[in-house]
């Protein structure tokens, strides 16, 4: 599956009180619905996956699903500590229709995280796993950082899919690029090279049944005797014609004031909590590098040096409060986040004043 791209892993908005505010979660998904973003990440760090409920997170997962764009990759967030609850909850964002699934690194019991739990653990949830899976690393906050071979180790599992590699370790990046590159998979595209998830066909062939059209190679259409032989190797399912690309495993970055290097170190993306104030700014970065134009990068990068690691200190509520700002619904955090002083939030005005998007 591509995860090329930036995906916002989007905040859980809440009423003052403490509880879900649903319609401001639909507001919200929609919204970075119509954004350049290649896909939503739901329930991630940003997302305060911790402080709620298994209920509470079933009914975000399925709110957030429904909101989204049928264009839009979904991955969902289910690490949770052992693996047995993390299949459970896979499994339920599997039947929603969830592309991928998001598993962090278990940590509380961090002197009995070796190597062979670590693997263990992975290859267990990715044998059972109804979707694949992305391995989530990010040691600020789990204060476990997984080592680089043993993520090389798990690459082979096929449906270990990629990482987001949150550690902002440019050179660790590089390694696992590396270290992987001899893995080769293929995944299903579209005509223009953008992801087309099995959710995404599922829809087209309905659309397509519905019409009493057939699944045809587009080489037939153009009187060739095989879909082998067509140039352009494109398949139509429906409305949507697809074609393979090369993907191999996928490593993706969560440190946004580090995105270029990140890329040039051979990352296909982000998960960006930056992304959740500012997803046009953090996908400017994205499309000047992919297109080239490595001057045009840098100063987009630069346009966001200062904001994206300082409302990275502030956290949750930094974000939150950013995204009130840029029009979204950020609204208070659970406890025991704290909200933002009024210096704070003239500090986050001030930054985010000329990334208005």
């Amino acid at each position: 599956m591509l995860l090329h791209g930036i995906f916002p892993p989007i905040t859980t908005p809440f009423y003052a009180d403490g509880s879900v505010y649903y319609k401001k979660l639909e507001a919200n998904v929609d919204r970075f619905s119509r954004t350049p973003v290649a896909g939503i990440v739901v329930l991630g760090s940003t997302g305060e996956a911790l402080m709620l409920s298994d209920q509470e997170k079933r009914d975000v997962f399925k709110v957030a699903r429904e909101a989204a764009a049928p264009n839009k990759v979904l991955i969902a967030g289910t690490g949770i500590e052992s693996a047995i609850e993390t299949l459970r909850l896979t499994e339920y964002a599997a039947k929603l229709g969830y592309d991928v699934a998001m598993v962090r690194t278990p940590h509380y019991y961090k002197k009995q995280m070796l190597s062979a739990n670590i693997l263990a653990f992975y290859r267990t949830v990715a044998d059972q796993s109804p979707i694949p899976i992305i391995v989530y690393n990010f040691p600020q906050a789990t204060g476990y950082d997984i080592p680089t071979e043993v993520m090389i180790e798990l690459a082979e599992h096929p449906n270990l899919i990629g990482i987001k590699e949150s550690s902002g370790d440019v050179e660790k990046v590089r390694r696992m690029v590396e270290g992987t590159r001899h893995i080769k998979r293929s995944a299903t595209v579209t005509e223009t090279f953008e992801a087309a998830t099995p959710r995404m066909l599922a829809a087209a062939a309905t659309t397509e049944s519905a019409s009493g059209g057939e699944l045809v190679p587009v080489g037939s259409l153009s009187g060739a005797k095989e879909a082998k032989t067509s140039s352009s190797a494109v398949t139509v399912v429906g409305k949507m014609k697809t074609r393979q690309k090369e993907v191999g495993f996928q490593v993706l970055v969560g440190a946004a004031h580090k995105l270029q290097p990140s890329l040039d170190a051979g990352a296909v993306g982000a998960i960006l909590a930056f992304a959740c104030p500012a997803p046009t700014a953090c996908y400017e970065i994205y499309a000047a590098w992919k297109e080239g134009d490595m001057e045009l990068a840098r100063i987009k990068q630069e346009r966001i040096s200062k904001a994206a690691p300082r409302l990275g200190d502030l956290g949750v509520p930094g974000f939150k409060y950013g995204m009130d700002f840029n029009g979204y619904y950020g609204g208070p955090a659970r406890l025991p986040f704290l909200p933002l002083t009024a210096a704070l939030k003239q500090e986050v005005e001030q930054l985010l004043a000329d990334i208005r998007n």
